[in-house]
Formats: C-alpha cells, sequence, structure tokens
C-alpha cells in the first residue's frame, strides 16, 4: 500500500487569520462593553458602542487584511518578474544559482546541477520561485479581497458572541457576565483552534484566557478610573 502522510502545516495560513479575527473580535468587543460598563453607562449605551466596535474592527481588519496581502503580492510579482528575465536573459547563471542551493542542503556538485537542469527543465520559474524565493505555488494567486473579508468575517464573528451577551443579561450583571462568557468563548477558540493545527489544547487555551482577562482587566480599570471607556 502507498504510504500517505497527514500534515497540518497546509492549514497555517487560514488557521492564523480565522483565530486572530476571531480572538480580536472577542477580546476588543469585550473589552469595550467592560469599559463602558465600569464608566456606569446604560445598557442602550452600551450596545450602541458594542455594535459601533464591531463595524470599525470588522472595517479595520478587512483594511489592514487587504493592504497587508496587496503589499506581499505586490513583492512577489515583482521578484517574479525580474527572475524571468534573468532566466530569459542568463540561464546558465540560473542553473549554478539554483545548484548551489540545492549543494547547500547536502547533495553532490554533480548531483546538485542535474537537479537544478531537471527541475528548470520541467518548470524554471516555478523552481526558482520554490527554492531561491521561497514562493510556493499558492503564492501566485494571492488574493487581497478573499483575504479582507475573510478577516473581517471572523472578526465580526467572534464580536458578535459578547455583544450577544448585553442582549441577553442586565446591566447589572454584565460586569462579571461579559467577562466570563468571553474567557469561556476564548477558551474554546484555542481549543478548536489548537485541535485544528494539532497543538497542545490546554497550552492555546490558557494562552488566550490569559490575554484576553489582562486585555479586559485593563480597559475595566481605566473606564472605572476616568469613567470613560478606550
Amino acid at each position: 500500500m502507498r504510504h500517505r502522510e497527514k500534515h497540518r502545516s497546509g492549514r497555517i495560513g487560514w488557521l492564523r487569520a480565522a483565530v486572530l479575527g476571531a480572538n480580536d473580535g472577542i477580546v476588543s468587543t469585550a473589552s469595550l462593553i467592560l469599559g463602558f460598563v465600569a464608566a456606569g453607562a446604560s445598557s442602550q449605551q452600551i450596545m450602541i458602542a458594542g455594535v459601533a466596535g464591531l463595524v470599525a474592527g470588522a472595517m479595520s481588519m478587512a483594511a489592514g487584511e487587504y493592504v497587508s496581502v496587496s503589499s506581499q503580492a505586490d513583492t512577489e510579482r515583482a521578484d517574479l518578474r525580474r527572475e524571468r528575465y534573468e532566466l530569459a536573459h542568463q540561464p546558465q547563471e540560473e542553473i549554478r544559482e539554483l545548484a548551489e542551493i540545492y549543494e547547500g542542503r547536502g547533495l553532490a556538485p554533480e548531483l546538485a546541477r542535474q537537479v537544478a537542469v531537471e527541475l528548470m527543465e520541467h518548470d524554471a520559474l516555478a523552481a526558482h520561485a520554490r527554492d531561491e524565493l521561497g514562493i510556493e505555488g499558492a503564492a501566485y494567486t494571492t488574493r487581497p479581497v478573499q483575504a479582507a473579508l475573510a478577516s473581517a468575517a471572523t472578526f465580526a464573528a467572534g464580536a458578535f458572541l459578547p455583544l450577544l451577551v448585553v442582549w441577553l443579561m442586565p446591566v447589572a450583571g454584565l460586569g462579571w457576565g461579559v467577562p466570563l462568557a468571553s474567557l469561556i468563548f476564548l477558551a474554546l477558540l484555542g481549543s478548536l483552534s489548537a485541535r485544528a493545527g494539532g497543538a497542545s489544547i490546554r497550552k492555546a487555551a490558557a494562552r488566550v484566557t490569559f490575554w484576553g482577562a489582562l486585555a479586559m482587566a485593563a480597559t475595566a480599570a481605566v473606564g472605572a478610573l476616568f469613567g470613560v471607556s478606550v
């Protein structure tokens, strides 16, 4: 039977974006809500602030992800254009360059050159993009709009959870209800991301809950001290 291995490293890209968006949505919105609660705001004011935080945060995440991915794509396209030019005008230099990379990984000089020649005969640009530039095939089709929408959606999903607590609970109970529920949400998020990535569930859950609790405590303290939220 053919030996097959199942690796999780291919999930790193989307898993990182999803966890970052949802975590940021929970922490920032819950912290904002607690700042208003500590400042003595009404239930209506708290809900308005939370919804505004959701919209602003989702748009900020979308804009940031779009700019980041677009910049990455621009840099990769520039490198690929330069590589195409060099392949067209300096093919022997490019063979030598690729062979030196393989020598550095442990191949004998003759074998390294043979591998470089055969790979370049198959797809020269792909070989140099992967082994010289570190650009995998998926990077050729980087989608800034898709990344922006995904980040905005995961942030909104995370931000919706503490808002749901505000909607369901009386304002008198929000001081303990929002942080408790948010920490539970964060622990679940950390556990799910760890399970998807094959990491330690306990460590991942503890990590996100610790930093979430710290952020909420700091914002609540500011709200109580100054009578405003940040």
